[in-house]
């Protein structure tokens, strides 16, 4: 049997097709999606090829000026006075300055910034962990070259939109516990910007740990974010890479992880199987190994995965209350504290879905 088709980019790791999914922000998926939230998931289809025309639409009516440009930094999509469980602090680092004040990155170089992106600092919520900086798009700026991304891999640019609540969650869970991580072989899906393996490889000893993604536009990004922040590894081994979990289901025996990590890569039902498969071929044979997803319940989403993955031959358990501090925000969100007016457990609190062979 052949090995996976699964592409290393030397500048990064991609957006996996389920991040079509996540619509607990109020950034600019909602904008694009406005009642996307009470739509069936059979619907995705559909949606997905609405949503590129809505992109195509803006991209060629936009007009671009300074002012926009300025206002674009106040624009990230998971900026503080909007959704988000708000366990990691961050702040946008502005346009021009040098060096990244990180005393922990290896960088001393001016600052990257184009109209399309800002880099947000991320300040660990542990003692002596360090800060992160990440390079991620502002809102509203895709342009044609992203429509024509979407259409070539059969994925959405929903990845590029920002830092979905799921992976900040997922993000403080590996931050929290980190001991599970040590000298493990770790590998996420479906990563976004790669919070999470960031965080993973800046404070919790593993081994190695490789990011993936299915879009290469976020497979820049990524790698980007590491040869940044590489100075916070020390002895883990980072990479990216490029992977369809339609392409595992023709191959061959791949490299094994003693754990998967995900936030949110459950939404969609018509990739279900090319999920569980893939966590499948992933997780390794010897000795113990799991999967651990983050996903909401999204009416019967999560459900409907759970029985694809036991036709995989894998059990899965759920945990609601994985966390004090996670329970506690979402308590509060719940009684309605005001800082995430649409908050609905159902589509935006990350069940944590643990999964083994």
């Amino acid at each position: 049997m052949n090995r996976p088709r699964a592409t290393n980019y030397p500048y990064g790791a991609g957006s996996c097709l389920a991040r079509n999914a996540r619509k607990c922000s109020t950034s600019m998926a909602q904008q694009i999606h406005h009642q996307s939230d009470e739509r069936a998931p059979e619907d995705s289809t559909a949606r997905a090829s609405s949503i590129r025309w809505k992109i195509l639409r803006r991209a060629l009516l936009r007009r671009h000026t300074d002012n926009e440009s300025q206002l674009g930094i106040d624009r990230i999509s998971r900026r503080a006075s909007s959704d988000g469980f708000k366990l990691i602090p961050f702040q946008v680092v502005e346009p021009g300055a040098r060096n990244w004040d990180n005393p922990d990155s290896s960088s001393t170089t001016e600052m990257p910034h184009s109209v399309k992106d800002a880099v947000v600092c991320y300040k660990l919520p542990i003692d002596g962990s360090p800060k992160l900086f990440l390079k991620q798009r502002l809102e509203n700026q895709e342009d044609l070259h992203d429509f024509e991304i979407c259409n070539q891999y059969n994925i959405d640019n929903t990845g590029l939109v920002c830092l979905w609540p799921s992976e900040e969650v997922l993000s403080y869970y590996c931050l929290s516990n980190a001991e599970i991580f040590r000298s493990k072989r770790v590998i996420e899906l479906g990563s976004g910007y790669g919070l999470a393996g960031l965080v993973i490889a800046a404070a919790t000893e593993a081994s190695e740990i490789v990011i993936t993604d299915g879009n290469p536009q976020v497979v820049d990004y990524i790698q980007h974010n590491i040869q940044v922040n590489s100075g916070a590894f020390g002895s883990t081994k980072v990479n990216s890479m490029l992977l369809h979990w339609k392409q595992m289901q023709v191959s061959s025996t791949p490299d094994t992880f003693d754990i998967i990590i995900a936030s949110d890569c459950t939404f969609f039902k018509e990739f279900h199987a090319d999920l569980a498969w893939t966590v499948k071929l992933l997780l390794k044979e010897a000795g113990p190994s799991e999967a651990l997803f983050f996903s909401p319940k999204r009416g019967d989403s999560l459900g409907k995965f759970l029985e694809e993955a036991s036709k995989h031959d894998l059990k899965c358990s759920i945990v609601e209350n994985y966390d004090a501090t996670v329970w506690n925000r979402h308590q509060d969100l719940l009684a309605g504290d005001g800082s995430w007016s649409s908050y609905l457990m159902d589509h935006c609190y990350p069940l944590l879905v643990r999964i083994m062979k």
